[in-house]
């Protein structure tokens, strides 16, 4: 990777948008260049966090204009990813938007458990916990992220809608405490955790590492008492006595202005230092944690990991390849609802090659060959809900999968789908997950789609009796040969693949049409097995 492009990883929080500035080094950690940070305060918005005012969005979209010109001087590429205000938030679309012209960069929103993943291969970048039981805590503004395991993918990774300002704006409107609010902001806490934090205790675990502002202020807090000044956060740590005294010291200071004394107490945290020390608080006797270590490698971190290994196939850092997670998460989805693995893979085999047989008249990318096999895979889970109207079921439980790892909140809507489109209506204007696609996003849908009904048809007997197919392409059409396996007869599916053929031509905006050929001997070696694709294609799910 000598000489490879800098990358900006930018998080946009519910408190601060964040970014990083790091080059790869070859067999070693990223060289950080830059960091920045800059206070917004985008889940301010009241009513649980549903808008983002008009000033905390003017100040989210100074900021990442001000990072753009940043990691332009240091000639980085830039990825960036929204958390639970922008997730959450009804009027998204506009902030994405002006992030889009005014600063020069898509941002990605993220799921829940997408965020606890990034969040723990950062964790596990700063602090060496890997193949150590362990527990990852991060606090946010909107929500808090645990994540259990020895190494990642993680056995647990849960996301909890309990952060320090969602709750603040809950309890304690202003900042101001009373012992009635601090009484329910703990029962809520309770009971938003308490099944997690079971599970948690199930799986089990020897260490507890801490992420993110919060809990590095509580940290910064914790040092103080004991007369210690903390140079940094870096691998400090909160022993529950001390996190006691803190959280008593801080709930008899009703106000912000009665906290300006504290020592080590950050004044842009004052309003909201209570709340976060309290979750912080209730976590450690849920989960019955003593002594817990800071960690300064959280999601930006992870964001920058995880897109050098994309980059990188071969990078080895101990952590696992987005490629073999994405999969891994995807098989165990579609095991999870019985589906016929079989009969997937092979349809999806199936469209995969025509995805790269056509690729000159759709023009899309390996990512999106990614997305197509994800949504193969997947498209007949809905059965497990009933075979009727199965196409939408799928599209439900993809779009709502807690279990889907390594994919962004768009991908997963581009997912979902695609694999809702795999069999009776097409896409039209009275479809309003698809319609809130941008245009290159509905057109994304309509090529993956298509080329899925024609795999599926093409495996219409599970038998896989079609063996492989080539496509040639031309300015009016696209010619199928299609290669029947030894001894069958493939004539079901070209009648199916006829029939299923339209929503990919009106994509691809060509006449489609379709023929049987013979394999040749040398085809039949080729295609054989153990002379497979799938071992050295570079698609990014392919085992």
């Amino acid at each position: 990777m000598t000489g490879a492009r800098a990358l900006a990883a930018i998080d946009v929080g519910t408190n601060s948008v964040h970014m990083v500035i790091a080059r790869p080094v070859p067999g070693g950690s990223p060289e950080i260049l830059a960091r920045e940070r800059v206070p917004v305060r985008l889940g301010g918005g009241g009513d649980d966090m549903k808008l983002l005012t008009s000033d905390a969005v003017e100040r989210a979209v100074a900021a990442l204009v001000a990072f753009r010109h940043i990691a332009d001087a240091h000639d980085a590429d830039v990825v960036a990813v929204a958390t639970s205000a922008v997730r959450e938030a009804e009027n998204q679309g506009r902030f994405l938007r002006r992030v889009h012209d005014e600063a020069r960069m898509t941002v990605e929103i993220v799921s829940g458990v997408e965020e606890a993943r990034l969040i723990h291969l950062g964790a596990m970048s700063a602090v060496p916990i890997a193949g150590r039981p362990h527990i990852v805590i991060d606090i946010g503004g909107g929500s808090t992220e645990l994540i259990v395991g020895d190494h990642a993918p993680a056995a647990l990774a849960r996301s909890l809608k309990l952060g320090h300002i969602r709750l603040t704006d809950r309890f304690f409107d202003g900042g101001v405490i009373t012992d009635g609010a601090v009484k329910a902001c703990r029962r809520h806490i309770r009971s938003f955790s308490a099944h997690v934090a079971g599970e948690a205790r199930e799986i089990g675990f020897d260490v507890a590492v801490g992420c993110s502002g919060t809990i590095a202020a509580v940290a910064a807090l914790c040092a103080a008492r004991r007369g210690e000044t903390l140079r940094t956060v870096a691998n400090a740590t909160i022993e529950r006595s001390d996190l006691d005294e803190v959280v008593a010291d801080l709930i008899s200071r009703p106000t912000p202005g009665d906290r300006a004394g504290v020592p080590g107490l950050d004044p842009a945290r004052r309003d909201v230092i209570v709340a976060g020390a309290v979750l912080l608080r209730q976590l450690f006797k849920a989960l019955g944690i003593e002594s817990l270590v800071v960690s300064t490698g959280a999601l930006r971190e992870g964001l920058l990991l995880d897109r050098f290994n994309r980059r990188d196939r071969s990078r080895d850092d101990g952590l696992h390849h987005l490629n073999d997670l994405r999969r891994s998460s995807v098989l165990a989805l579609a095991r999870s609802y019985h589906e016929d693995l079989i009969h997937a893979e092979h349809a999806t085999d199936l469209a995969l090659e025509l995805f790269d047989e056509t690729q000159a008249a759709h023009g899309l990318t390996i990512a999106d060959s990614e997305l197509l096999e994800a949504a193969g895979l997947l498209h007949n889970i809905g059965r497990f809900v009933a075979d009727s109207s199965h196409h939408k079921h799928s599209y439900y439980l993809i779009r709502n999968s807690e279990r889907l790892a390594g994919f962004s909140e768009n991908e997963l809507e581009l997912i979902a789908l695609v694999a809702r489109y795999h069999r009776k209506s097409r896409p039209v204007s009275s479809h309003r997950e698809y319609t809130a696609l941008s245009k290159p996003g509905r057109r994304r849908v309509r090529v993956l789609a298509g080329l899925l009904r024609v795999g599926i048809a093409l495996d219409r007997t599970y038998r896989r009796a079609v063996a492989r197919v080539h496509a040639s392409v031309s300015e009016e059409a696209v010619s199928i040969d299609v290669e029947a396996a030894a001894g069958t007869d493939v004539a079901i599916e070209l009648f199916t693949a006829r029939r299923s053929a339209n929503l990919l031509a009106d994509a691809l905006r060509r006449t489609v049409d379709f023929r049987v050929v013979e394999t040749s001997p040398e085809r039949q070696r080729r295609n054989h097995p153990a002379n497979g694709r799938g071992s050295t294609d570079p698609r990014g799910l392919r085992a």
